[in-house]
């Protein structure tokens, strides 16, 4: 992709589809660090695409590609992510993996669900993923012991 920053959530979703036309990117995941209506704050952060393998459980998907760039990068403080693919009848949608390695940075991002014709839907990651499991429950009192009462 070239250096040209979008404008704007519709601009940046047409350049994701563009991409995804030319055959350079299957799945195409954008990170921002603000969100993405007012992304040319700070521009976009990282990209992703999937690493498809013939074992499929050997594959990464694009949303962990560009999270975990990010993060070698140092970025954590995550606002949106916008997410690309060929998919005409339904948004695409992250695996459930996805959802909780994306519940690791927080629960309350952005994430922009498309399709090639440029409609997308906005949710949260707390949305996709309710009552998750996160970094917070980690720190929780934990029982020590457990009496046996057998």
């Amino acid at each position: 992709m070239d250096d040209h920053k979008p404008s704007n959530q519709a601009e940046l979703l047409e350049r994701l589809h563009q991409e995804w036309h030319k055959g350079i990117l299957k799945h195409c995941v954008r990170l921002v660090e603000e969100n993405i209506p007012r992304c040319m704050k700070t521009g976009i952060k990282n990209q992703g695409c999937n690493v498809e393998n013939a074992c499929y459980n050997l594959g990464i998907c694009a949303e962990r590609t560009a999270i975990s760039k990010a993060v070698s990068e140092g970025y954590r403080d995550f606002k949106a992510i916008a997410i690309a693919s060929d998919l005409c009848e339904q948004f695409i949608s992250p695996c459930g993996g996805c959802r909780q390695f994306m519940r690791e940075f927080g629960a309350t991002w952005d994430v922009y669900l498309s399709k090639p014709d440029g409609s997308y839907v906005e949710m949260t990651v707390e949305e996709l993923l309710p009552g998750s499991f996160g970094p917070d429950d980690l720190k929780m009192k934990q029982v020590h012991s457990i009496p046996n009462e057998y």
